[in-house]
């Protein structure tokens, strides 16, 4: 759902970009309160898996093929204030290295599919789990419900803004229909691709899922035919001192094999942004992405002949720019975090 450049109009599109610009600074600070030592890598880590999924458009319909937006996984795995982070800093990396979203349209694109879907699937799933049974499979429910609901709900967002400032005069009665009816059908991978993820995570190490956070499902063993629960080792290792990086290497290793191989096998149908905006002719006034000459552009590298090869260059250099990048940011705010802590630790009272 990548909007390109001549989509929406300069007044609408500034306005958004004030609006992304606010909420990735509401975001920065409501960060501090989600990351720790743990959990500010694993953020990098996890705007680079959301940038090798969004390589694997898969079929939804006829001609038509959807990706990963990645705003409910995100607030899932690191919290919505991160989420919203992470989202910019993949369409960040997109829309200047590979020439994938527009410039002019990077706001556009950031309260889209950043900060509606964060805050859509973050709402739908805090809601869900209050209502569930405190258990893993719950927190698998709410994310998969989350994430479905995310997408129809930005693919609407998307429709209000172009309502507000469409550079073509199309009926936005059939650019609403059209727009979320096929995005609900993406919303179904989404919602797989998000449960799927959040369920393998919790799998090995609840601890580390932000929307997990007070699950404490204990080991059960079977004792005369009945489920107990086991007792607790001695000599455990506390959940906080345990190490995360076997996770971090299995999850950098995943995201370069989904975007150096995986990638390749991906489908070339049109997304459903343009799909839609072929059929309806919402395109008309698209302009040359700024970044068209990048030697990366189209997520293939430039001079290199081989297809499949070019295009697993081009994904394994963007998970390792999104991932230290990503990284880069976050370390930076837990130490601002920090650095808040240890000053209101050392303040003096006024006498």
């Amino acid at each position: 759902m990548h909007v390109p450049d001549g989509f929406i109009d300069a007044p609408v599109s500034l306005a958004a970009g004030v609006a992304a610009a606010g909420a990735v600074a509401v975001s920065l600070r409501g960060a501090r309160r989600e990351l720790d030592e743990r959990t500010a890598p694993l953020a990098g880590l996890v705007a680079a898996f959301i940038f090798a999924v969004q390589m694997l458009n898969f079929p939804v319909a006829a001609g038509t093929s959807g990706h990963l937006l990645g705003g409910a996984l995100a607030a899932i795995l690191v919290g919505p204030y991160t989420g919203v982070l992470c989202v910019s800093v993949v369409l960040l990396m997109q829309g200047l290295l590979f020439a994938d979203g527009g410039l002019t349209a990077l706001g556009v694109n950031i309260v889209t599919m950043g900060v509606v879907t964060v805050v859509v699937a973050y709402a739908v799933f805090r809601g869900l789990v209050k209502l569930l049974p405190d258990s893993r499979r719950s927190i698998t429910v709410a994310a998969f419900a989350g994430a479905l609901l995310s997408v129809p709900a930005a693919a609407a967002f998307f429709t209000l803004l172009y309502a507000l400032g469409g550079t073509t005069d199309v009926p936005i009665a059939k650019v609403f229909g059209a727009m979320v009816g096929v995005h609900v059908l993406i919303g179904i991978g989404e919602a797989v691709i998000t449960a799927a993820t959040v369920g393998a995570v919790i799998a090995v190490r609840p601890d580390l899922v932000h929307g997990a956070r007070g699950l404490s499902a204990p080991l059960k063993l079977r004792v005369g035919g009945e489920l107990v629960d086991a007792p607790a080792a001695p000599s455990a290792v506390p959940a906080a001192a345990r190490s995360t990086k076997p996770v971090w290497i299995t999850g950098l290793v995943a995201a370069l094999a989904l975007a150096g191989i995986v990638s390749f096998y991906a489908s070339s149908s049109p997304d459903g942004l343009e799909k839609v905006a072929a059929d309806k002719g919402i395109d008309q006034k698209v302009t040359e992405h700024a970044a068209a000459d990048s030697p990366l552009a189209d997520y293939s590298v430039k001079d290199v002949s081989d297809a499949r090869l070019s295009g697993g260059l081009a994904g394994v250099i963007g998970v390792g720019a999104t991932v230290v990048v990503g990284t880069g940011v976050f370390w930076t705010v837990r130490r601002r975090r920090g650095a808040d802590l240890t000053a209101a630790s050392t303040a003096v009272p006024a006498a």
